[in-house]
């Protein structure tokens, strides 16, 4: 039977203990997630009877589970990723939102894949990972130990997700990630051709649309709009130029 969370992915990145893997699984079903990927194990580094054993009745989670060798594969076919992260950075993302900040959010997206990308027990993810994401996420905790239990950071999200989501807009399909990578692409071409980069920053700049663009939710319409806007600036920007 179809639910409204079949379209989110639960991506964990490099989990290393089997346990928290079937933790894992038993906390998304809980709150009604079935979808589990794995990036950067195979399923033959797992002791399945350790994952089963903490699943419990959700063992159908791992034995169903997708299985990918890199992060941006996982996250391609995606209309959003969302890195869930405590720790900021130079470069890390200018923006995070808390777990009902992002259920609200998700409210107004319209039809595609959500991935929610957790990173390693160990240390999380890394800023190039974060940055394939295009929005993240923290978990307030504690300043004297702010670490969660990977299980827990899954059991908080989804909580959130399951107590918060609705079906949100219909009517229209947000654009997926290829389609967000060419307005952007378009946005910082137009810059590049106008002379706006003075130094090498045209790949931040791209980041930093990429994560505005895709909070917003584009649709076809909207997008091929702001592609024609900057287009158009460029176009006059060269035009005007003495001869």
């Amino acid at each position: 039977m179809k639910t409204q969370f079949d379209r989110f992915h639960i991506v964990l990145v490099e989990p290393r203990d089997s346990g928290n893997v079937g933790a894992v699984c038993r906390a998304a079903k809980t709150m009604g997630f079935s979808n589990l990927v794995i990036v950067g194990r195979e399923r033959a580094y797992f002791d399945e009877n350790r994952v089963f054993t903490l699943a419990l009745h959700a063992r159908e989670l791992f034995e169903n589970a997708v299985f990918h060798g890199k992060l941006e594969r996982a996250v391609a076919d995606s209309v959003l990723a969302v890195g869930v992260t405590r720790r900021r950075g130079k470069f890390r993302k200018y923006f995070s939102f808390l777990p009902e900040q992002l259920a609200e959010h998700l409210s107004t997206l319209g039809e595609g894949p959500v991935d929610l990308v957790f990173g390693r027990e160990s240390d999380g993810l890394r800023d190039d990972e974060l940055n394939l994401c295009n929005i993240a996420v923290r978990i307030p905790s504690s300043d004297s130990f702010p670490s969660l239990n990977l299980s827990h950071a899954v059991q908080i999200l989804t909580y959130s997700l399951h107590r918060s989501y609705n079906t949100g807009i219909s009517g229209y399909r947000a654009v997926p990630r290829e389609r967000m990578n060419q307005v952007r692409d378009t946005i910082t071409d137009s810059f590049q051709a106008i002379g706006f980069f003075k130094q090498n920053e045209k790949e931040e700049v791209g980041r930093f649309f990429s994560d505005i663009l895709t909070r917003a939710t584009l649709s076809e319409g909207e997008a091929a709009r702001l592609e024609k806007m900057f287009r158009k600036m460029s176009a006059l920007k060269i035009h005007q130029q003495p001869r």
